[in-house]
């Protein structure tokens, strides 16, 4: 009773300070909420992780938010092997006018006032030929002004997607960075699902937007963001610099690099935009009718910039100044096919989205549960996207045959509610764990007596082994990665490293096949089948 906490969101002086003035007591609804949460993890861990040695392979691992998060990647790679594109086609008019200087493309939207929808290139022709052959007077010229708001503050999960998306980096890496800006006192902490913002930072900035672009750039108002996540906990800031006057040239020194002030000018950028006034923007429509078809264009100018003065410009898209009732002459009609595709894999940034959208996890266990289903091998990175493997489709496989509530997307996002209650003292955290502890325990040992084990695929090689010259050669995925086997293991034992021939493409240095590698921490890349004989090496293939 005699101990006193003090909290604080950033180490700098002030604020250590101003804590050390208000010293408060330890909250117990936050530390049961803590301990119902590790014992949850562990209860679940503890217990299918042997179970999963036992009926699927030595070295797996089962967790409450990283099962789901595999079975995320899982489900959406089903999909895109079901997936049957479909067939369509586009129609694009080019036209001129007398008067005015510059063509104009239109694209083909409705048919007798209906939607268009061309399944065919039969179809396709027989519509250009129609346009070919048709009139065409300008409808319509719409314009109307648009603003554009900025984005919040970041966020753990907004941070992780952004340096996901600009700069590659792996939620992990993010962290890494994040937590050294903190630890020198540049940044606020950077664990948060929060958009609030201290008041004197938000004065700072107001004071620094316009003493640097000018009065038309603040708005009348301090901006003011709500959270749209229902389990948020808003005990912290938002991530922002300590100092708003500080740029990123002084974040670099002797222990911090250049990828500290790249994330530390991405943190500053995002917080100044988000006290900048709006973007301001013309959308022009023009809508040209060609007997009982209508073509539409769309145009874009920026009027004012905004917040976006401290981003990329914006995409403009000029039209020439048509008005109604203009006549045009045809320049050529163009027909395009296409197909529909299937949804693309999980980003890591993608996958972080999902997680939160479905209220699983929390933004600080995030960076974590993407790096250990890629160590524990259930998932790997092509080309920036994860793809299942066949022990992480295995995996996933039993425990929804056994487990299924455990990996089910509500019953995670509940969870996470009742620990949330626990936080708010709504609910007593030894009854919510009870409450899963005791239907799931005799799951565990339904499955312990009642499952076989499971066999995970393996790919044909259409070759035979060399060894025993009796099995085929397959390819098995191991606790690191694929490898060649024999299929009469474990009778013939024969195995061999597993060379990813990368096809059509060829080494620029000797001109021989190129192999897929991967480097000590994991990461992909490419280089020569010949090494050491051949040293080429290079994270993107060439022409890539």
């Amino acid at each position: 009773k005699r101990f006193r906490r003090v909290s604080f969101h950033e180490i700098t002086e002030t604020a250590i300070k101003e804590s050390l003035k208000h010293p408060g007591s330890v909250n117990m609804q936050l530390v049961n909420a803590q301990q119902a949460r590790r014992v949850l993890d562990r209860l679940v861990g503890y217990t299918l992780s042997p179970l999963l040695w036992r009926k699927v392979r030595r070295g797996l691992s089962a967790g409450r938010v990283q099962s789901v998060a595999v079975r995320l990647v899982v489900e959406r790679e089903l999909e895109i092997e079901a997936f049957v594109p479909e067939e369509y086609w586009e129609i694009f008019v080019t036209l001129s006018s007398r008067d005015v200087a510059g063509d104009l493309t239109v694209q083909l939207v409705k048919k007798s006032a209906r939607a268009v929808v061309i399944k065919s290139e039969e179809e396709a022709k027989q519509i250009e030929k129609e346009l070919e052959k048709s009139k065409y007077v300008v409808s319509d010229v719409v314009t109307e002004e648009q603003k554009s708001s900025p984005n919040p503050p970041f966020t753990t999960s907004l941070l992780q997607r952004a340096a996901s998306n600009l700069f590659g980096w792996s939620a992990k890496q993010t962290m890494s960075v994040a937590q050294s800006l903190y630890e020198h006192g540049f940044i606020t902490y950077h664990r948060t699902d929060s958009y609030n913002l201290a008041k004197e930072a938000i004065e700072a900035a107001r004071e620094y937007i316009e003493h640097s672009f000018g009065k038309e750039y603040l708005p009348e108002k301090a901006r003011v963001y709500k959270t749209k996540v229902a389990s948020a906990q808003e005990a912290h800031e938002a991530i922002r610099p300590t100092q708003v006057t500080r740029t990123g040239e002084a974040v670099v020194g002797d222990k911090l690099s250049t990828n500290h002030q790249k994330l530390y000018e991405l943190i500053r950028i995002r917080f100044l935009q988000c006290q900048m006034s709006d973007a301001v923007f013309d959308k022009t429509t023009i809508l040209v009718e060609a007997g009982k078809y209508l073509l539409k264009a769309d145009g874009k100018r920026v009027i004012f910039d905004g917040y976006v003065k401290l981003g990329k410009p914006s995409e403009e898209s000029f039209l020439p100044p048509l008005s109604a009732n203009q006549e045009l002459s045809l320049v050529k009609v163009e027909s395009q096919q296409k197909f529909t595709k299937p949804p693309g894999r999980y980003t890591e940034a993608g996958l972080i989205k999902e997680l939160e959208k479905r209220g699983i996890g929390r933004p600080s266990t995030y960076a974590a549960i993407i790096s250990t289903i890629q160590d524990r091998n259930y998932v790997v990175k092509e080309n920036k996207s994860f793809a299942p493997t066949a022990i992480g489709r295995a995996v996933i496989e039993y425990l929804g045959k056994y487990f299924g509530n455990v990996i089910a997307y509500e019953f995670t996002a509940n969870m996470e509610h009742d620990l949330d209650a626990i936080a708010l003292g709504e609910k007593e955290w030894v009854k919510v764990v009870r409450s899963f502890w005791e239907p799931f325990s005799e799951s565990v040992r339904v499955a312990e007596g009642g499952s076989e084990r499971v066999k995970v695929p393996v790919e044909a090689t259409g070759e035979k082994c060399p060894e025993c010259h009796e099995g085929d050669m397959v390819i098995r995925t191991g606790r690191f990665g694929k490898f060649f086997s024999c299929s009469r293991y474990p009778d013939c034992k024969y195995k061999n490293q597993y060379k990813e021939v990368i096809s059509g493409v060829v080494c620029p240095s000797c001109g021989g096949e190129i192999m897929a590698r991967k480097s000590k921490k994991g990461a992909k890349f490419f280089g020569c089948v010949s090494y050491p004989t051949c040293t080429w090496a290079a994270w993107k293939l060439p022409g890539k």
